[in-house]
């Protein structure tokens, strides 16, 4: 098993790192190698080695791979605002091209299994003209969808699996990450999504006390990722 997916969510706090990092724990429990990269993050903090995001040092901590903090995270922003607005008002040009240079470093490394992961949803902007969607792309990368499940999932799903064929990639899997446990009408929703995503469903992940990805591993099957 040699492979990459991207994984993007149907919102921002989807639980993409949730799924991220619970993947690639499951992975490590199977005896395979892991690695990740988070191409741009927003939302990170100042340590003494640099600007570190928290969603980045989870994927990092997730790889049996070496690897530096910025080859897993090469680009980190302070603001927690979309990419391309946090990158102009540091001088940063971020541009699809250099994003895949840095991911494909990793590929390069050959893990058993390498997790890229988005920022926010599929539509983020890199620059004026680019949208982050064009790295699985120009990449050939299967997609996992990790679904918010909230009021209003059902259409962010839909939308975003439409969005992500019409670019001519494959959602391979999706995950119910239910952020509203409390939500009317919760297993009726996560049936229709069933039958509206034609993909197979990776996991449901409960609203947990602890996220942390031994936990949230438990509850993901990568049987449709070989």
């Amino acid at each position: 098993m040699t492979r990459a997916y991207f994984v993007t969510g149907t919102d921002t706090d989807a639980g993409k790192t949730t799924v991220a990092t619970g993947l690639l724990h499951a992975a490590r429990r199977r005896g395979l190698t892991t690695a990740a990269v988070k191409p741009v993050a927003s939302g990170s903090s100042y340590s003494p080695e640099g600007l570190r995001n928290s969603d980045a040092l989870a994927l990092w901590a997730e790889c049996s791979v070496p690897l530096t903090y910025r080859e897993v995270n090469p680009y980190a922003f302070e603001p927690a605002i979309a990419p391309h607005v946090a990158a102009a008002e540091v001088g940063v040009e971020l541009s699809v091209n250099a994003l895949v240079r840095a991911t494909q470093k990793v590929l390069d490394r050959g893990a058993d299994l390498t997790v890229v992961e988005g920022a926010g949803g599929w539509r983020v902007p890199v620059n004026r003209t680019e949208m982050l969607s064009a790295l699985p792309v120009s990449m050939g990368l299967g997609v996992v969808l990790v679904v918010g499940v909230r009021l209003g999932c059902i259409n962010h799903a839909v939308l975003t699996a439409e969005a992500i064929a019409k670019d001519g990639l494959t959602v391979v899997g999706w995950v119910a990450n239910v952020l509203d446990p409390n939500m009317a009408r919760l297993e009726e929703s996560l049936s229709t999504l069933t039958q509206l995503l034609t993909a197979p469903c990776l996991g449901r992940i409960p609203r947990l006390s602890n996220a942390q990805a031994e936990n949230v591993a438990s509850y993901l099957d990568l049987t449709a990722l070989e």
